[in-house]
């Protein structure tokens, strides 16, 4: 079977149910004006806003939706959220990057319930190629510089995980599933509010053996969120969420390694208290703390060879918004954070970092369906110096709410790694005169939102200037980093959500990329020129839903994993099929297939990734 005939096969099922639905709701297009255009969102502007008055692209997904696709995975919810792939090196629980807006994979900042999770030296990759999502998990995705807002990292923009507040009953579920490749997986989760305390609680794990020989993957992931409102004006609490994974990883295809398995401890923690100052002032404090753990043992002929990693965070992120001033709603704040990582390995790191930063934002309603944003932000590092960024975005409401113009621009920076600074070995020297790699981003676009809530259209052109990119000198010795390299990309994402009266729900979104390194002249490697992902769901009544899924990739270069030359990455297309059925409001009974057509690929050269798979479980509320 061909990609070409798999690539129509799944088009043909998804075009055959986009077009029913769609001719079953034209005539719901034109009747109404929107009165509440989308969900609310917080990571655009750290403020509550309906997305319909943003000038910022940003994507979400809530936990129902997650569960409703039957998507678990970090990486797999953020692919169908933005159009762009996360690339694993290997199967379940392999190390992942994405690259967002051709962005470095290192240059996405990840937050996690409001702290970030990672930095330049504390690696996201292990933890987004494993980790679950929980049952009460929501996921946002803010495209393009946000680092006035949220720092170093965020150049590509802003990845947010966040466990949500609990308002409803109390209740519990618990959730088996199985399938190819050895894989059994368990959850358990319980939520509910009590007088003035809610939470949520929960827990998934189990064991998969990939699609290769010694590659066997086991995982525990928890979480949990408690809220309690002293009174009307003040609220607190807290959050944990823990990760823990390890990984037998035989390397790419020619080395087949059986002895090297990684493991990954990632525990992060969070207080937070809300205060209600009158009905236009509001204080949001969080303190919190990340504990990470990576351990990578690889027996050789030579002996052991055991890297040890270790990233330890504690931060203080506190913000105001005062509203009421004419047309304006002011957010202000700062961050404090102190860091310190160890690595056994290449460099022998052993270095703290303290970092204390300010930010202000404006948002103004000047006139009526016109919305704008300023906002600038100074970063204070005692390990390289100080960086200023700033960000401004317009929206703009047109035809009864029903059209938006939008447009942004904001700088961007990534902080230079302890490696880059301080790390020694025989031949290598760390630069400690190293500036932060800098961006500037800027993008239009519109989106066109259907009457009564039924979905949305958008398009954006989109481009990022980085200079200051830090890389190896090779014409030194020993060798070192500098500041020499200057890269672009640019593209168009384009996306289409829709829902069709709570039974139809249609994804679609697309990114065309052209991304290049101007200091050398060649493409940036493993940015796709093409990518896309697509998500169809029905509910067919009776208890019974169903749905199908497919990604593609296109157009990329990728580096040979034996020779270590550059050569065409190889274009993919996956498709997946999913279903429950309802019994009754306890029992469901849940099955998917997932590489439908088999295909044969590899999303980072070397790596192949696993067959079809068919997998079925069954969840059990009470």
């Amino acid at each position: 079977m061909t990609s070409n005939f798999r690539f129509r096969t799944t088009v043909s099922i998804l075009s055959l149910a986009l077009g029913g639905a769609l001719a079953s709701t034209h005539s719901l297009v034109a009747q109404t004006t929107v009165e509440q255009l989308n969900p609310y969102v917080t990571t655009a502007t750290r403020t509550p806003n309906s997305m319909g008055t943003l000038g910022t692209v940003t994507n979400q997904l809530s936990g129902d939706e997650l569960e409703r696709f039957q998507l678990n995975s970090f990486a797999d919810a953020i692919s169908l959220a933005t159009g762009s792939p996360v690339l694993r090196s290997g199967g379940l629980g392999a190390s992942a990057a994405i690259f967002l807006r051709g962005a470095n994979s290192n240059q996405t900042l990840f937050l996690v319930d409001g702290l970030r999770m990672n930095d330049p030296n504390t690696d996201y990759a292990v933890m987004l190629g494993g980790a679950c999502m929980g049952a009460c998990d929501s996921l946002e995705v803010s495209h393009g510089p946000q680092s006035t807002l949220y720092g170093g990292e965020a150049v590509g923009g802003i990845v947010s995980l966040r466990l949500q507040r609990e308002e409803g009953e109390p209740s519990s579920q618990v959730g088996i599933e199985v399938g190819s490749f050895g894989t059994v997986q368990g959850a358990f989760s319980a939520k509910g509010t009590k007088g003035a305390t809610s939470y949520n609680f929960a827990m998934q794990g189990g064991h998969t053996d990939n699609d290769r020989d010694h590659n066997a993957f086991d995982s525990i992931n928890a979480t949990l969120r408690l809220d309690h409102d002293l009174n009307e004006r003040v609220s607190v609490g807290a959050t944990v969420r823990w990760f823990h994974g390890e990984y037998e990883s035989p390397g790419d295809r020619y080395t087949n390694d059986p002895d090297n398995v990684e493991y990954e401890d990632n525990l992060i923690v969070t207080m937070f208290a809300d205060l209600k100052n009158g009905d236009n002032w509001h204080t949001h404090v969080i303190l919190g703390g990340q504990d990470r753990r990576f351990v990578s043992d690889m027996p050789s002929a030579f002996g052991p060879a055991v890297v040890v990693v270790k990233n330890r965070r504690a931060v203080l992120d506190w913000q105001t918004t005062l509203r009421g001033i004419d047309q304006h709603r002011l957010t202000g704040g700062f961050t404090g954070e102190i860091n310190h990582t160890t690595n056994s390995g290449y460099g022998n790191i052993n270095e703290y970092q303290q970092l204390l930063a300010f930010f202000l934002q404006d948002e103004i309603n000047p006139v009526k369906n016109v919305y704008l944003t300023f906002g600038l932000r100074r970063d204070d590092f005692d390990t390289f110096g100080q960086t200023t960024t700033g960000r401004a975005t317009a929206a703009w409401l047109m035809a009864d709410q029903k059209l938006k113009l939008r447009a942004s621009y904001g700088t961007g920076f990534r902080s230079p790694s302890f490696l880059d600074l301080f790390g020694a070995s025989a031949f290598y020297q760390g630069n400690p005169n190293l500036r932060a790699e800098e961006s500037r981003g800027w993008d239009a676009g519109m989106d066109y939102y259907f009457a009564n809530q039924q979905g949305s259209l958008s398009a954006t052109w989109f481009e990022n200037k980085f200079s200051n990119l830090i890389a190896y000198d090779f014409s030194a010795f020993p060798g070192t980093t500098k500041n020499i390299e200057e890269a672009r990309t640019r593209g168009v994402e384009l996306k289409a959500d829709l829902r069709f009266d709570q039974t139809t729900r249609a994804e679609v979104a697309y990114t065309y990329l052209e991304a290049e390194n101007k200091t050398q002249n060649i493409r940036l490697l493993r940015r796709p020129r093409h990518s896309a992902a697509a998500n169809l769901w029905h509910d067919y009544g009776r208890g019974l839903r169903a749905g199908t899924g497919a990604s593609w990739v296109a157009g990329r270069e990728d580096v040979h994993a034996s020779t270590f030359g550059t050569i065409d990455g190889e274009d993919y297309f996956v498709a997946r099929l999913y279903g429950a059925w309802e019994i009754n409001e306890q029992l469901t009974f849940t099955a998917r297939i997932e590489n439908l057509f088999d295909e044969s690929y590899e999303q980072v050269h070397g790596y192949p990734q696993p067959g079809v798979g068919v997998f079925g479980g069954v969840r059990w509320k009470f």
